[in-house]
C-alpha cells in the first residue's frame, strides 16, 4: 500500500505542479489581458487564490488517470487494446480539452495536450502490465 500511495501522491503533486507553472500563468495572464475598455481588473488575493486552485487541483487529478486506468483494468472496465483502439479519438479529446482550458495560440495548447497524452500512452502501459501480471498469477 506504500507505493500505491507513493505514486499516487507523486502524479498528484506532478499535476499540481503543472498546473502551477504550467497552466496557471498562461490562464491568469490571458484572463488579465482581456478587459472591457473602461474598465479596471483589480484582482483581490481571494480571487486570485481561488483561481490557483481552480486551475491545479483539478490539473492534480488529471494527473491521476494511470490510476484510474489500473482500477478500471483490475475491475475488467478496461483493456490496453480498448485505449489502442481509440487512441485517435482519444488524442482529439486531448487537444479539443486543451483548447478549451488554454487561451487561443497553439503554443499553449500542445502545451497542455502533449503531457495529456503521454498520460494516455502511460496508462495503455498501466492497463497492459496489470493484465500481463493477472495471467502470470494465473498461471501459477
Amino acid at each position: 500500500t506504500r507505493g500505491v500511495v507513493l505514486i499516487c501522491s507523486f502524479l498528484f503533486f506532478t499535476g499540481v505542479l503543472f498546473g502551477y507553472f504550467i497552466i496557471a500563468p498562461f490562464a491568469v495572464n490571458f484572463l488579465m489581458g482581456h478587459t472591457i475598455p473602461g474598465v479596471t481588473n483589480t484582482p483581490t488575493l481571494a480571487s486570485y487564490l481561488s483561481y490557483l486552485i481552480m486551475f491545479t487541483v483539478p490539473a492534480g487529478a488529471i494527473f491521476e488517470l494511470p490510476i484510474l486506468a489500473y482500477f478500471l483494468t483490475k475491475i475488467g472496465l478496461l483493456t490496453p487494446e480498448f485505449m489502442r483502439q481509440y487512441r485517435r479519438h482519444s488524442f482529439i479529446i486531448i487537444l479539443i480539452l486543451a483548447a478549451v482550458v488554454t487561451p487561443p495560440d497553439i503554443f499553449t495548447q500542445f502545451m497542455i495536450g502533449i503531457p495529456l497524452y503521454i498520460l494516455y500512452e502511460i496508462s495503455i502501459v498501466v492497463s497492459k502490465r496489470v493484465l500481463e501480471r493477472e495471467a502470470k498469477e494465473e498461471a501459477n
